[in-house]
């Protein structure tokens, strides 16, 4: 009875297909063995020493494909950032409606293309707490909290609306610069959607899903996009650039955000980069007010 040895067992049939093609091309003898639990590639025991060192070569060269260890995510307390977007949203509509202080807000506070370019920088700010009705503002605020909740989880609330509210005041200084001069428009609209574009952004970079197939690379990317299409383009009333632009700088900052230190940042930080978002806040309506 010919004397054989196992060189190779697996309960995986493919690990075993393999090498027995590796024992092919070296023409050495072979038998595959399969009991439908596991299978076995055996030699004659003359060619086990040949067998086994052509199974150690390729195992070299082909070692075996880990999967990536997905980076652990701790989930930050969104709720002090959601809530404070939604008083702010709604005292500057109130206190806008009665005309508060003597003061026209819509007229002090909207973007204004060419007063913008004169010096008036408050405004790509202060816009982004004025809304035309009870409808846009109801629209900004069910969106504003949606993607306010994910982007605080991910970032904290205080770095997340810190920068969602420099994200969105980019946004709407290169809408303004891309456009006519007499342009006009108000709404938290470009905020929501810098809020849409700092978590693909920092998702993306951050490599937050599976990185194995490029649907899951792109996936942060992708979605963003979609979402910008579904709820950014509406009717003619829709300030197209300044959501694009929004979406834009919002990923550029979420992508920043990954390089520049760990995130989510500590409660003492977190709490800074608040205090920073509502005084960039407060100051540019003290300054519109006064103007």
């Amino acid at each position: 009875m010919e004397d054989l040895r196992v060189v190779f067992e697996s309960k995986n049939r493919r690990s075993c297909s393999d090498r027995a093609l590796v024992l092919a091309a070296a023409h050495i003898p072979f038998q595959l063995i399969d009991d439908g639990l596991s299978c076995a590639l055996v030699v004659p025991a003359e060619h086990s020493a040949r067998a086994a060192e052509e199974l150690r070569l390729y195992e070299e060269e082909n070692p075996p494909v880990r999967p990536k260890v997905r980076k652990r995510i701790v989930y930050q307390d969104a709720l002090p950032g959601v809530i404070g977007y939604v008083l702010i949203v709604c005292v500057v509509a109130g206190l806008a409606g009665f005309s508060m202080f003597g003061s026209n807000w819509f007229a002090a506070g909207r973007v204004d293309g060419s007063l913008i370019r004169d010096g008036e920088w408050w405004r790509t700010i202060t816009a982004l707490t004025l809304h035309s009705g009870v409808r846009h503002l109801l629209g900004n605020l069910v969106f504003g909290v949606f993607f306010g909740i994910f982007a605080g989880r991910l970032l904290g609330s205080g770095v997340a609306w810190l920068a969602i509210v420099i994200s969105a005041a980019l946004g709407n200084t290169a809408n303004t610069l891309l456009l006519d001069s007499t342009h006009k428009s108000l709404g938290a609209s470009t905020a929501v959607f810098a809020a849409l574009g700092l978590l693909a952004g920092y998702v993306w970079r951050g490599q937050l899903m599976a990185q194995d197939r490029w649907s899951t690379r792109y996936g942060p990317v992708i979605g963003g996009l979609a979402l910008l299409m579904f709820t950014g383009t509406g009717d003619e009333n829709t300030d197209i650039g300044a959501h694009l632009l929004g979406f834009v700088c919002g990923f550029g900052t979420g992508m920043l955000l990954t390089m520049i230190g760990k995130m989510p940042a500590p409660p003492r930080t977190q709490l800074v980069a608040g205090a920073m978002a509502l005084g960039l806040v407060a100051i540019a309506w003290l300054v519109a007010l006064q103007g």
